[in-house]
């Protein structure tokens, strides 16, 4: 290369560079101003569920985070999913295997709820996921059981406040934790907010409790779980709730029912969850007392973004 070439190049590199660098700047606020329709980032999300289908009760919620607001959401899932073998009848065929024998189930159905999960997943938007795989002993109501004796509740405690201090998430969402409930779900979030509280306070998550609840029915009241004052929630009512009812698309023809029903439909193993299609037309979310007094304003504000943005 001749001299004069050298420096034609040079003169050519840093013009190219100084386009760049200012027509970055200019091009800043118009991204601000797009992304989203908000001035807000993106939110971070963390699902903390016990067993491989939980994640269905979210499943409206996530989309509209994943798609709409271009959030990030991922997922730790606690249990093996081995206990789910009583209604896997229909799935027998499909995977070749004899799911509703228990040794078979114990052996394969971790690998395949997994692999259930993640096609599920893939349509939400979830981004990644956190396997802790502690035991699914069976159905049980019974918390403090599942908590001292069943799960290793200190390694699980501690790996969520790694995954959480990691992730830098403004949410961490598991399954309202009401008496009737599967004491696994009950458990799995009681940790969650325990990980929340030991979380330093710059990477700390607000933790909600989500459950699909229906319209015109009595109200959903949950004050707490009792001998756990950590899931406290003063007043009883959801801070907010999504509407799987609103219409999009081309006229208005698709709403995000669909959405929550493609994601169960993933989960064949689970012949029970597939009469859950169609089901509650919402999804109610509390934010627990251990957030603090912001921790209901800024969940109030996250699915305002949800109805408004996109």
């Amino acid at each position: 290369m001749s001299r004069e070439e050298g420096a034609c190049g040079r003169i050519v590199l840093a013009a190219l560079a100084l386009a760049i660098y200012t027509g970055g700047l200019r091009a800043a606020p118009a991204r601000a101003q797009t992304a989203g329709q908000s001035r807000e980032p993106p939110p971070r999300v963390l699902l903390v569920t016990a067993h491989p289908d939980d994640d269905a009760a979210f499943a409206g919620a996530v989309y509209r985070i994943t798609h709409h607001l271009k959030g990030t959401v991922d997922l730790a899932l606690i249990t093996d999913g081995s206990g789910g073998y009583r209604y896997a009848t229909l799935a027998e065929p499909i995977y070749g295997l004899e799911l509703t024998d228990e040794a078979v189930a114990r052996e394969h159905l971790p690998r395949i709820r997994k692999q259930e999960l993640m096609a599920g997943g893939a349509i939400v938007g979830i981004r990644d996921y956190f396997f802790l795989d502690e035991y699914d002993h069976g159905f049980t109501t019974d918390t403090d059981t599942v908590l001292e004796s069943v799960w290793d509740a200190e390694a699980v405690r501690d790996h969520l406040v790694q995954i959480m201090e990691r992730g830098d998430y403004d949410f961490a969402i598991g399954l309202l934790p009401f008496e009737g409930m599967h004491g696994h779900h009950k458990a799995a979030t009681i940790l969650a907010i325990e990980a929340a509280a030991s979380v330093s306070a710059e990477h700390r998550p607000l933790v909600l409790g989500g459950f699909p609840c229906q319209f015109g029915a009595k109200p959903l009241r949950f004050e707490g779980l009792p001998g756990h004052p950590v899931t406290a929630v003063t007043g009883g009512e959801p801070a907010a709730s999504f509407d799987r009812t609103a219409k999009f698309g081309y006229d208005d023809r698709l709403d995000y029912r669909i959405i929550a029903n493609w994601v169960i439909a993933e989960h064949k193993s689970q012949g029970t969850m597939q009469l859950l299609m169609n089901g509650a037309p919402q999804e109610c979310y509390w934010s627990f007392d251990a957030n603090g007094p912001e921790g209901r304003e800024r969940t109030v504000r996250l699915f305002e973004r949800l109805k408004a943005d996109g």
